[in-house]
């Protein structure tokens, strides 16, 4: 009874997670919309922050069940609460910071976190594919912010989003709420690649597997950097990264790149 138990539980999961070689897959499982509930949120964040802590994994993917990947906040949990008290004040705030606690997770991973987006990315969900290091797109796949759409400005996607594509782009999302295709939203800037539906996993997986066989060292101080230097002036962001990259000079793992390079053989990383 008890495993019968289990497996009703992981049925029910908002995400399931799977593993190997180095690579967690983590699948947003609440179709048809996927949307980002409480639950859903916390899951997510839980998985990501497992994953952090699990020396074995290099890589994220983040994908999805279904043919939305993410429809954004669960409009009808935040409806419900429109009948509390304080007209939903808590629970709106509750979720906002919990949706902006979620993106910063991603950014701030130490790991890289690619998207594999098959189907619709609206609102929130487009904030989670902009959050993510790369994203790769099958050629169905459709992004928008509509929340101007129902008198709700997508403020808060607005930040992943204008830090990911041009601002003329960003606006025209933001202000038409109109639906971006594939093509449109590798145009922008949005997505790394765009490919067919049949080819999408493999070619997530080609880039994930890829990206893991780099030093797990240097990929946590590279990405730390990435982001960190894309907030500064010219000037303080050179004398930050000089300084990264001395102390990555001095790290074990460049000592054996490089004497790897000079040598003509395979790096063998530790990871220090």
């Amino acid at each position: 009874m008890a495993n019968a138990a289990a497996v009703q539980e992981s049925v029910q999961a908002p995400v399931s997670v799977s593993e190997a070689d180095g690579i967690v897959q983590i699948t947003l499982a609440n179709p048809p919309a996927n949307a980002l509930s409480i639950a859903m949120m916390e899951a997510l964040k839980g998985a990501l922050d497992r994953a952090r802590d699990d020396d074995a994994v290099r890589v994220i993917v983040l994908r999805s069940e279904g043919k939305v990947f993410c429809a954004g906040h669960d409009l009808k949990e935040l409806t419900a609460h429109r009948a509390d008290a304080d007209r939903g004040r808590a629970f709106f705030e509750k979720t906002m910071l919990l949706c902006s606690g979620l993106m910063q997770t991603i950014v701030r991973h130490p790991k890289p976190v690619i998207a594999e987006v098959s189907g619709i990315a609206t609102a929130a969900g487009c904030q989670l594919v902009a959050s993510c290091d790369l994203a790769v797109a099958s050629e169905t796949a459709r992004f928008a912010t509509p929340g101007v759409n129902i008198g709700l400005f997508c403020s808060t996607p607005m930040v992943a989003l204008s830090r990911n594509v041009s601002r003329k782009h960003a606006m025209e999302m933001l202000l038409t709420g109109e639906m971006v295709d594939a093509g449109r939203a590798h145009a922008f800037g949005l997505v790394n690649r765009v490919v067919p539906q049949d080819a999408l996993n493999q070619t997530v997986m080609n880039f994930a597997q890829t990206i893991a066989s780099k030093s797990p060292l240097t990929l946590k101080i590279g990405k730390e950097a990435f982001y960190a230097q894309a907030e500064m002036e010219l000037s303080q962001a050179y004398d930050y990264t000089v300084r990264v990259m001395v102390e990555n000079m001095l790290a074990r793992d460049a000592e054996e790149g490089i004497g790897a390079f000079i040598e003509k053989r395979a790096p063998e990383w530790k990871g220090k």
